[in-house]
């Protein structure tokens, strides 16, 4: 079976690196429209309702036009944008958030994309919570630093044109980052975390970090007994593994250049602390190669057909 496939977008970062991860593939075939026509509504609705799956590359108000132009039921989206990601009739496209979720995205007509903090976020805390040792009113903070290339082509151009001359750039200081509302939900929290990211001067690459006193746990646990939920919560799997060995130092690049995202538990049992981290790259298992693990999966392919793990 050959799936054909637009990407709306195509020309955006996120696009572009979906574009690199089905190129050589012979089971799919990307619509495509012409330069000259890609301005007009006409050319660009024929192409959403031509492909089997449509993956949206696009701002939030242009992603949700994009799916008011789909006029069949027979077209499937993936939403790479912010626009439906705690929308209730969308599917969440984090295969690995619940051990039946790779199941309800193969089912479904519409998937949201995760974001590529939440993605680290909810890694590490989901099994938790599911597990009993996080209640749902937990008080958590995150701590995260991503590459520029999340911030779009603008973000870029400032850093590579010379204008950025920071290293390290906190943001979202008011505490109202639009990523809040996705972490709390697909989390299964009823207080939201504190979060804080920022971007580092590197491409891409990031690591998010959760710092836990035991004492806000639940029930009584050590930090095998956090290792050991998470460890078990992704065994098995392709994309998502657990680091079982202890770090001296983790890098933002770490996981750059992959699909892939690591697990660690790190911290001190003597004195009641503990950090979960994850390293993923934003524009892989953070953004595209997401996408395309979420093609995979409603197409019936192999889960990791294109990716880099």
């Amino acid at each position: 079976m050959t799936l054909t496939v637009f990407i709306d977008g195509a020309a955006g970062t996120t696009g572009l690196e979906i574009r690199e991860r089905l190129a050589s593939r012979g089971d799919v075939a990307l619509v495509t429209v012409e330069e000259s026509r890609r301005k007009e509504p006409a050319a660009r609705a024929e192409a959403l309702n031509d492909a089997d799956v449509v993956i949206l590359c696009l701002p939030d108000d242009a992603a949700r036009e994009a799916v008011a132009m789909i006029a069949n039921d027979r077209t499937r989206v993936i939403d790479a944008s912010t626009a439906h990601r705690t929308v209730s009739d969308w599917t969440y496209g984090l295969a690995e958030l619940e051990p039946d979720q790779a199941d309800r995205i193969a089912a479904a007509r519409r998937v949201t994309n995760p974001g590529c903090y939440p993605t680290g976020f909810l890694a590490l805390v989901r099994p938790l919570v599911r597990a009993g040792l996080l209640g749902t009113d937990a008080p958590l903070s995150v701590n995260a630093a991503s590459g520029y290339s999340g911030g779009g082509k603008a973000m870029i151009a400032e850093f590579e044109g010379g204008e950025a001359v920071t290293a390290f750039r906190p943001y979202a200081l008011a505490l109202a980052h639009k990523h809040v509302a996705e972490m709390t939900r697909h989390a299964g929290l009823s207080v939201a975390p504190i979060f804080q990211p920022a971007v580092a001067r590197t491409y891409r690459g990031m690591v998010v970090q959760v710092p836990l006193h035991l004492s806000q746990l639940a029930r009584a646990a050590t930090l095998t007994d956090l290792s050991e939920v998470l460890a078990e919560a992704y065994d098995g799997g392709r994309v998502v593994r657990f680091a079982h060995e202890a770090a001296t130092v983790v890098k933002i690049e770490d996981d750059a250049g992959s699909d892939r995202m690591t697990l660690r538990v790190d911290g001190n049992q003597a004195t009641g602390q503990a950090l979960l981290i994850a390293t993923l790259d934003n524009l892989g298992k953070g953004a595209a190669g997401a996408a395309v693990q979420n093609l995979n999966i409603m197409a019936g392919f192999d889960p990791v057909a294109g990716l880099t793990l």
